[in-house]
């Protein structure tokens, strides 16, 4: 059996079907201003390096333990790891220790969480830098898995990008991370929800 990831990173015992490509915004980011920096993902930290390196200086809020080895990467100063991998406990989890303080987020064109809302109600002086994107790749670009595969769906937008090119196969078997993808997911389509949400517990769940 064939295991698949919709994107363009590798993992051990899965191949690369790269439905959703990341692109990286250009804009100037000025850091003075903050005390704390707040990453939802690691493709955040990847397109902050680029902007501006002095991020590094600020202490760094990560989602996850994916988030954090890219900040860890750069030596950046994480001083909160997330419990729950959702958005919205994260900043449930985060609002006491920043309220009052002026917190950058930097993230994504689209989210689906109410981090921001969740933690400016609860006095957190947010602002957001928009900084990368993800986009579909093109449908020339991807081959069909072949039958018997198993699909692991990280993420809304893998969702999306997938059923844009192809129609879904009996015999696959459809992985999906957590709870907020589930939601986007076709309903008269089966799938096997990872019973932890990380790339890495879906590839398990793929070989059960």
């Amino acid at each position: 059996m064939s295991i698949y990831i919709l994107s363009e990173k590798s993992y051990e015992g899965a191949k690369n079907l790269p439905c959703i490509l990341i692109k990286y915004l250009s804009c100037e980011i000025d850091l003075d201003e903050y005390e704390a920096l707040i990453f939802s993902s690691k493709n955040g930290v990847e397109a902050i390096q680029i902007l501006n390196k002095n991020w590094k200086n600020l202490p760094s809020y990560s989602i996850g333990s994916g988030t954090s080895k890219a900040i860890e990467k750069y030596n950046g100063q994480i001083v909160y790891e997330a419990r729950s991998s959702y958005g919205d406990d994260f900043a449930k989890e985060i609002k006491d220790r920043l309220s009052g303080k002026k917190v950058l987020f930097l993230r994504a064109k689209v989210v689906t969480s109410s981090l921001k809302e969740i933690l400016i109600s609860s006095g957190v002086k947010l602002s957001e830098a928009v900084i990368y994107e993800t986009v579909c790749n093109e449908c020339e670009n991807l081959k069909k898995p072949e039958k018997n595969s198993c699909i692991v769906f990280s993420s809304p937008s893998t969702i999306e990008c997938f059923f844009r090119c192809f129609s879904w196969d009996k015999s696959y078997k459809a992985v999906v991370i957590g709870t907020k993808s589930a939601s986007y997911f076709p309903k008269d389509i089966p799938f096997i929800m990872s019973d932890k949400q990380n790339i890495d517990a879906c590839i398990k769940m793929c070989s059960r």
